[in-house]
């Protein structure tokens, strides 16, 4: 299991300096531009976010370790236990290129190992082709497109 290999650092149990450098990861141009809300994030606003997911039951994430080397964050957004399912997004440390397809199959094992879930459920920009490109690799089927916020949203999904 890939998880065996990997660190997963729960947001919550995260330190100062990592919630920072997450903070900073995720207002870089290149990951905020694929996120729904593509604003730059106040500290003040992350550090908030984070110390929420300390009562969360349908939120998790995860800053990914590989061999000492922060390489990403992975989450998993409406978990819903009865149906066996989740949401999940990633987005890699932007000063790493091709970690995408690794944070996936750490979300797949996570997601369908650990958690003993059924269903991924993917929404991604049509725009987003690399992400699409990683999902289709992955075996997820699109299932519907939805608008959100004048952008076109492909959702997709995945059935262990």
């Amino acid at each position: 299991m890939i998880l065996d290999k990997i660190e997963l650092i729960a947001f919550q149990e995260l330190s100062e300096e990592n919630k920072l450098l997450i903070l900073n990861w995720r207002n870089h141009d290149n990951v905020r531009k694929w996120m729904y809300n593509s604003e730059t994030i106040l500290s003040e606003n992350h550090f908030k976010f984070i110390e929420s997911l300390k009562t969360s039951t349908t939120n998790k994430y995860f800053l990914v370790i590989q061999d000492e080397k922060k390489i990403g964050v992975i989450y998993f957004t409406d978990i819903d236990d009865l149906k066996k399912s989740t949401e999940f997004g990633l987005y890699a440390n932007p000063d790493i290129k091709g970690v995408g397809k690794l944070l996936m199959d750490i979300i797949c094992d996570y997601a369908f190992k650990k958690m003993s879930y059924n269903k991924l459920i993917a929404e991604v920009f049509d725009s987003n082709k690399r992400a699409i490109d990683l999902y289709i690799n992955k075996s997820f089927k699109p299932v519907k497109t939805k608008i959100v916020d004048k952008r076109k949203i492909i959702c997709m999904e995945l059935i262990k």
